[in-house]
């Protein structure tokens, strides 16, 4: 990068709770242990949404009201990295960039409209089908669902008019959002940018639709590591960070939480063996990495992408301690990415480490890599 890029602001809401110090607590404690729903979704744990005082940080029942939850998680993490950074005054240059998925399923409907189908022949049920998506859903229903409203929402509440973008594509969102972020402001294309990402895991439609494809863990909680097959236990996150120029952050004299070195991403086809361990690792080439580096990773726990970023890593020089986003946390699909950097900053100013390696290696598509090196 032309340009140093510091991370200036940490907005982290999740299961563990809100706000850097619970995330700093679990980062120090080994011992510590999730927070995790067995039973509202079983037979799939997951990690739930916190306890939030929305009002604090989207102050009008309105605004609140005309948000999915994915939204309100989202909009309320951005306001804490605005805080966190103190960067409520720069709001009017600020770039946004939002990770985001679909918006959420009016459930109840889907299922009665799947029950009146399934009592009809074929020939019926097509035609039946077209009439109740043409009646039953309210057109303000597809207005919520538009991936784009969490920016707007950020840009209504908190007043963020800089330019805005929004990417859709899973965990490759995420970093996708946290790339270009970086690499605008280290070309001089802006100075401070907002970028990140929310998901909400109590979501039956979600849960099935990862299910279908043998993708979640089943029954007990267990550590990434310890699920024998492999699977995913989402995780409620938002996650936002401030990015900026070094020039700029000196200038209003911001503390430097760590320095962004590198943002790079790819997409390997995965139609064979190692195909993203191999794009990993030539994503790799040229990262100064130095002995006892830390290691975050965004492991979804979908067995395939777990073997190739295990093996990947196990080529790295003398890699240092190893922390797993979803140990903690849970999978945050396209929140993750900016939630495992935000992990990673959180490590290298407790002194864990000197530098941090964050990967992301998607359920289906994309990898990618940032390494982070202490303020």
């Amino acid at each position: 990068m032309s340009e140093a890029i510091w991370i200036t602001g940490i907005g982290l809401a999740s299961s563990l709770g809100e706000g850097v110090e619970v995330h700093r607590a679990a980062l120090r404690d080994p011992t510590a242990r999730p927070v995790v729903d067995a039973a509202s979704f079983a037979p799939f744990p997951i990690h739930p949404m916190p306890g939030l005082a929305f009002d604090a940080q989207i102050p009008k029942k309105g605004d609140q009201r005309q948000m999915e939850p994915w939204q309100r998680l989202g909009t309320y993490a951005a306001g804490l990295a605005l805080d966190h950074a103190e960067a409520r005054g720069l709001v009017g240059e600020m770039h946004l960039l939002v990770a985001a998925g679909g918006g959420e399923r009016d459930v109840a409907l889907d299922e009665a409209i799947c029950a009146e189908l399934a009592a009809l022949p074929p020939e019926q049920a097509g035609p039946l089908l077209n009439e109740r998506l043409a009646n039953g859903l309210r057109p303000t229903l597809f207005l919520a669902q538009l991936s784009n409203l969490l920016a707007g929402n950020i840009s209504i509440v908190h007043g963020v008019t800089g330019s805005s973008r929004t990417f859709m594509g899973e965990e490759a969102a995420g970093a996708e959002a946290v790339r270009i972020a970086a690499a605008r402001l280290a070309e001089g294309r802006g100075e401070v940018a907002l970028v990140g990402g929310a998901y909400v895991a109590g979501r039956w439609d979600m849960l099935l639709l990862h299910a279908a494809s043998g993708g979640l863990w089943r029954g007990d909680w267990a550590l990434l590591g310890e699920r024998p097959g492999g699977g995913m236990v989402t995780g409620s996150i938002g996650a936002f960070l401030v990015l900026e120029t070094e020039r700029h952050a000196r200038g209003r004299g911001a503390p430097c939480l760590a320095r962004l070195m590198a943002v790079r991403s790819g997409a390997a086809r995965r139609q064979g063996e190692d195909s993203a361990r191999a794009s990993a690792a030539a994503l790799a080439e040229g990262l100064a990495l130095r002995p006892g580096h830390a290691v975050v990773s965004g492991a979804s726990g979908m067995p395939e992408p777990l073997a190739e970023e295990r093996a990947f890593l196990a080529g790295l020089p003398e890699p240092g301690p190893m922390h797993f986003t979803a140990d903690l946390l849970g999978h945050g699909v396209e929140a993750s990415f900016p939630a495992s950097l935000a992990l990673g900053a959180l490590a290298l100013a407790e002194g864990l480490a000197g530098q941090a390696l964050v990967t992301g290696f998607g359920i289906w598509r994309g990898e990618a890599l940032a390494l982070l090196e202490a303020a």
